[in-house]
């Protein structure tokens, strides 16, 4: 290779180079495909308050606390704590509205929100203003510890939702004769 071709050659690989380092990942926003499909929703052949109402039993049967519920409308919430210093939450949202006008069927949307939240500690020092001297800062061994947020992101499994779902067709009454 002539040698005036290899300095263009190399700047051209790191101009390519540090513009692919550049060019960011995609936001998440940008990569919602919106695509039909039942992750998120389910019908059901029943009006919507009956629907809604069997979203709320099925929810309160696994220990989550209805914080709203209306005909159409259900959330809940539910706390966790897997270890010592985190803390995880789970908001559900179902949301119940005929699949068809006068149909006789409802279609149940369902999203579940998960936050996690960590403990984080902070010491605490004092400090002392002494007139000739100036402030003196002295420590001492309190803290203070507080849950921070860490994340929080929809909850995308598709087999949670399935059993959750199946829960909710039990409470409709399809299930009833299934062992509890």
């Amino acid at each position: 290779m002539p040698l005036p071709l290899r300095p263009l050659l190399l700047s051209a690989a790191a101009a390519a180079l540090l513009g692919a380092c550049a060019n960011p990942r995609p936001s998440s926003f940008q990569r919602e495909e919106f695509e039909p499909g039942n992750t998120y929703s389910r019908s059901f052949a029943a009006n919507e308050a009956q629907t809604c109402e069997a979203a709320r039993r099925a929810l309160l049967s696994q220990g989550y606390v209805v914080t709203a519920s209306t005909a159409d409308l259900v959330n809940a919430r539910k706390s966790f704590q897997p270890d010592s210093e985190t803390h995880v939450e789970i908001e559900f949202r179902v949301v119940c509205a005929p699949e068809f006008k006068g149909g006789g069927k409802t279609l149940a949307f369902v999203s579940a929100l998960q936050d996690r939240y960590a403990l984080k500690k902070s010491n605490n020092s004092a400090s002392v203003g002494v007139g000739a001297i100036g402030s003196l800062s002295l420590p001492f061994t309190g803290s203070d510890d507080s849950l921070v947020k860490v994340a929080s992101e929809t909850i995308t499994a598709a087999a949670f939702y399935d059993r959750y779902f199946r829960l909710v067709t039990r409470y409709l009454g399809a299930g009833e004769n299934e062992p509890r």
